[in-house]
This record gives C-alpha cells, sequence and structure tokens, in this order.
C-alpha cells in the first residue's frame, strides 16, 4: 500500500471516529438539553409531545415551584454540604489508604487490598436495612452525619487512587523528605498529595456527583423537611401528582435544572485536572 492510499485510508478512520463521537456526544447531551427546554414549557405543551423549540412559560414554572412551600435555597445547601462534605472526607482519607498501600511493605498487605475490591462487588442497598437499625441505636436519624461518615471508607476511591498512585510514586521523594526531617505525615500533605492532585480531582467529581445525586439514603434517614435535600424535594414534588393530580412538569423540570447546575460548575472547576491525570497516570517516573 503506497502512501496516498495509507493517507486516505487514515483520513476515512478518523472521519468514522468523529462521526461516532458526534453521535455519542448528542445521545448525552440531548437529555440535558431537552430538560431546560421543558422546564420554559406549560404542562400542556409538555404533554403535546416532544420539542426543540423554547417556551415561555419559565417565571410561571419557578413560580409554580416555589408555591409548593419547599425552601430551595436551604435544599441546595443542604445537598452541597453533604455533598462537599462527604467528597473530602472521602478524598482525604482515601488518598491516605492508598498511599499506606503503595509505600509501605508490611504483612496482611495483599490481603487487605483484596478485601477493598471485594467490598466494590458488593451492592449498598444490601447493608441499607442494617445501616439504618444502626444508626437508630446511634440516635442519629435526621442528622446529616450518616450522610456524610460513610465517605471515611470508599473503596472504589482507594482502589482507583491505588491503581492511580502506583503509576506517579517515586520512593525516593519520600526518602529525601526523611532526610530532611520531615514525619510521615508531613510526607503524605507536603510531598504525595500534591503528586495525587489530578487523581484526586477525577475521583471528587465523582464522588461529589454521587453524594449529590443520591436519593434514597436521605429518604431513609431524614424525615424533617427543613433537612431535605434537593433530590428529595424534587421527588417530593413529583410524588404529589400522584392520585390523579396534576402533575406540574414545567416546575419539576426547573427543579431538575437546578440540581444538575452544581454538579456542571463542580465538573468544570475540577475536569482541568482528569487530563492531566490521564497524562500522570500515562507515564511512569
Amino acid at each position: 500500500m503506497n502512501k496516498i492510499s495509507m493517507s486516505k485510508a487514515l483520513r476515512t478512520r478518523r472521519i468514522l471516529i468523529y462521526i461516532v463521537f458526534a453521535i455519542l456526544t448528542i445521545i448525552s447531551v440531548l437529555p440535558l438539553i431537552m430538560m431546560l427546554i421543558n422546564s420554559t414549557r406549560s404542562v400542556i405543551q409538555i404533554n403535546t409531545g416532544v420539542s426543540l423549540i423554547p417556551g415561555s412559560s419559565l417565571i410561571h414554572n419557578i413560580e409554580v415551584l416555589f408555591q409548593y412551600g419547599f425552601n430551595m435555597a436551604r435544599g441546595v445547601g443542604n445537598s452541597f454540604f453533604v455533598a462537599a462534605a462527604s467528597t473530602i472526607i472521602s478524598v482525604y482519607f482515601s488518598a491516605m489508604a492508598a498511599y499506606a498501600l503503595v509505600a509501605y511493605d508490611f504483612k496482611g498487605k495483599r490481603l487487605i487490598y483484596g478485601a477493598i475490591v471485594a467490598l466494590i462487588m458488593i451492592p449498598s442497598q444490601v447493608s441499607m436495612i442494617g445501616f439504618y437499625e444502626f444508626m437508630i441505636k446511634l440516635n442519629l436519624l435526621d442528622n446529616f452525619l450518616p450522610l456524610i461518615l460513610p465517605g471515611l471508607a470508599a473503596p472504589a476511591t482507594v482502589f482507583f487512587l491505588v491503581e492511580y498512585m502506583s503509576t506517579v510514586y517515586n520512593k525516593d521523594y519520600a526518602d529525601s523528605a526523611r532526610l530532611d526531617g520531615a514525619g510521615e505525615l508531613k510526607i503524605f500533605h507536603r510531598v504525595m498529595l500534591p503528586m495525587m492532585k489530578p487523581g484526586l480531582a477525577t475521583m471528587a467529581i465523582f464522588g461529589f456527583v454521587f453524594s449529590w445525586n443520591n436519593f434514597l439514603m436521605p429518604l431513609i434517614l431524614i424525615s424533617k423537611q427543613s433537612m431535605y435535600t434537593l433530590p428529595m424535594i424534587v421527588q417530593t414534588i413529583t410524588a404529589m401528582g400522584a392520585g390523579g393530580h396534576t402533575v406540574e412538569w414545567g416546575a419539576i423540570y426547573v427543579g431538575l435544572s437546578i440540581t444538575v447546575v452544581p454538579i456542571i460548575v463542580v465538573y468544570l472547576l475540577l475536569s482541568r485536572f482528569i487530563v492531566g491525570g490521564g497524562n500522570a497516570g500515562g507515564v511512569k517516573g
């Protein structure tokens, strides 16, 4: 095959790849676009079918949303507090566990790592009833702590950070810091955490999104309306349409749009580290 034929084949392959990526992008973005458009349409317009033309009922839908009596600002604050605290705790302690598993050699290391990997396979719903009963005994219902503290043990985050750190860890850095008189905690904070920053940012995005969208666990543990998270408020408004009552879908789409905004902001703030994490993970020093 001559150079001209190879060039044409390569160009054709690239075009096909771009077409596939474009289709996947449209499939991924279209539901978000439809949600934003439906938040501007009336109930009648939404029930008539799908449309890509925005309506003129956005203000009305916002007014209807706030007429349900829920404090949306408080819901956003509750969700953000839980998601941010859970994410910070999860990422920090998972990074500490990953550092220990990568940097130190000790008995039972493989067994502990194997147990962490095995825990990833266990669905959280399996332990939900037992966790609820445990929280009752600790008198922690209607409390944000049960939604935050489980982040201390995040097997998936530990697994990812172990795999990531194994590609960037350099023992010489830690040894040099020890020669300068630095303790283990100082080495972890001053040397290792900056090295792990791309991986930490990546897991922070996933952790924040998971905690922000978490509905089932807050539903089980929280009954006070003042402590409702935003997904709980939106779902409660949807449930109000049961029993033959009209569901204000326009207002619900406005609520869903509000829930997406913080996720997009967090992603935009941290996504630049994802590329850095991929590059760093691909080269071992």
